[in-house]
């Protein structure tokens, strides 16, 4: 890099300290932390920890230097060879901490500033050989597969040629995984998960808890990641064929319907900002995924549902021209510009996403409602919470979205999600497709959360200004008619 680009890159570098807010595990607050440093010049290291309580994030070159080498006795004449004691700490005040707070980890900023200066080149630091937990993942499969390290690293660099790491580093990767360290299981998909429910004898595994179960148990997505819900009632899905029970359908707790809004807002900020192109790629990536399985969304339709195999491949085609549809969102959602419309007076139009909408599906169209409801909502930049039936969650699963956190898909049981979801004022959109009862209840309690929302004399306003409205129109009726006639009586 030449000196004067070095000069400017370090003078962009404020070293600022990452912006407070709420994480739904330790491990994204860690993360979080960690990118932001690196986006500002300094690296951050775990200080202190405390598992499922606190975790204290400092600089890397915090602390002070401790000479560890024994005093020289002068009388003994030994002859000591010097030794530099030259070190990178300069005792870095920069410290954070993140704290467990009714079920959210909160990051607070203790002392955000720094004695030294920034990096200027990050590639020179150890961290930025480190593996990410998709590349650790990659390693583990590829170690299995019999693929030596030089090969491994071949095959990383091909979908990131930036990669600095070295076949040594695959060493130390494969042997800890060998040996179970730690460091490594610090990622959740290497972590084994044990189940809410069931035997407690079964040995422990890396897969997760919803695929070790018989049948399985339907996990919930929140946040991009597939989790089991930690309620202990749980649903039948019956094969209306063969009477057996094809999956097991939890009642999800409150609590994860809160991680579950929490995650879709939290995600709405950087979703809405990303280029309608890119989402709109990611709907091209999804009619890939579900061309590619309309087989196995068609079985599993007709094992939950009972419906026929060509009714079922028909269904997911009726969805699938939606999901098409929104592939070109890019012209779709452009605005609309008239200049000069009087005096002076330009008029434009721009479309700009709602929030966090949510959608609740029947069960008689599993697959095709869900695909009338998300696809749109999400290119145009929202959120979206789904709400499958719980008798046939399987084929909604296709709102799993790839490569994205704007979706999350949430199990219940529809009079659960009838009284939690509807009063809920962070909505900005309720999609219904619902019984007539439910639909009922459900339209009820929204109307009513939002007329009762209105401030008091609201509605004795609204009232008066209808009566004036009305008494307007009719006066000008009456001198309309009275013109006209005087005209006729003129002529």
């Amino acid at each position: 890099m030449d000196p004067l680009d070095l000069i400017q890159f370090s003078e962009t570098l404020q070293m600022l300290p990452p912006p407070p807010g709420s994480f739904l595990d330790r491990e994204e607050l860690i993360q979080h932390v960690g990118e932001f440093a690196l986006s500002q010049g300094y690296v951050v290291t775990i200080k202190q920890s405390r598992k499922d309580r606190d975790v204290i994030l400092g600089c890397d070159r915090g602390g002070v230097y401790r000479s560890r080498r024994k005093t020289i006795d002068e009388a003994s004449g030994e002859n000591a060879r010097k030794r530099k004691t030259g070190s990178r700490l300069t005792n870095c005040p920069f410290e954070c901490l993140g704290k467990k707070d009714d079920g959210f980890w909160v990051l607070t900023i203790k002392n955000g500033s720094h004695n030294h200066e920034p990096l200027k080149d990050i590639s020179e630091h150890p961290s930025a050989r480190r593996f990410s937990e998709s590349e650790v993942l990659l390693i583990k499969e590829m170690t299995e597969a019999g693929l030596k390290p030089r090969q491994i690293l071949k095959r990383l660099r091909q979908s990131n040629p930036e990669l600095l790491s070295t076949p040594k580093h695959v060493y130390n990767i494969k042997s800890r995984l060998r040996q179970g360290n730690p460091t490594v299981k610090r990622f959740k998909t290497l972590r084994p998960q044990t189940s809410g429910v069931g035997n407690s004898n079964l040995p422990t595994t890396s897969e997760p808890s919803w695929r070790q179960r018989n049948p399985p148990r339907v996990p919930n997505l929140i946040a991009g990641r597939f989790v089991d819900s930690q309620s202990l009632a749980s649903i039948d899905v019956i094969n209306p064929a063969s009477q057996q029970v094809v999956c097991q359908v939890p009642l999800s707790t409150p609590e994860e319907f809160k991680a579950a809004v929490f995650a879709a807002k939290r995600a709405f900020s950087s979703w809405r900002s990303t280029p309608v192109t890119t989402r709109q790629r990611i709907m091209f990536k999804l009619q890939e995924l579900i061309r590619r399985d309309i087989d196995k969304l068609a079985m599993n339709i007709t094992s939950e549902l009972g419906k026929t195999l060509k009714d079922s491949y028909s269904e997911v085609l009726r969805g699938l021209e939606v999901v098409e549809h929104a592939c070109g969102m890019a012209s779709l959602q452009m605005g609309e510009f008239a200049s000069n419309i009087s005096y002076g007076t330009d008029s434009y139009s721009i479309r700009e996403p709602l929030g966090v909408c949510a959608g609740i599906c029947p069960s008689n169209f599993p697959a095709m409602v869900p695909l009338w409801m998300f696809p749109l909502a999400v290119t145009c930049g929202n959120t979206f919470i789904l709400k499958p039936c719980e008798r046939d969650p399987g084929s909604s699963a296709v709102g799993s979205i790839p490569d994205s956190n704007a979706t999350q898909f949430l199990l219940g049981s529809g009079s659960d999600s009838t009284q939690s979801e509807s009063p809920n004022p962070q909505w900005s959109l309720v999609v219904l497709r619902l019984s007539s009862m439910s639909s009922k209840s459900l339209s009820g309690l929204v109307c009513e959360s939002d007329f009762d929302s209105a401030p008091p004399g609201f509605h004795l306003l609204l009232l008066r200004a209808i009566i004036i409205v009305l008494r307007v129109w009719l006066l000008v009726s009456v001198a309309f008619v009275a013109v006209v006639v005087a005209d006729r009586s003129s002529g």
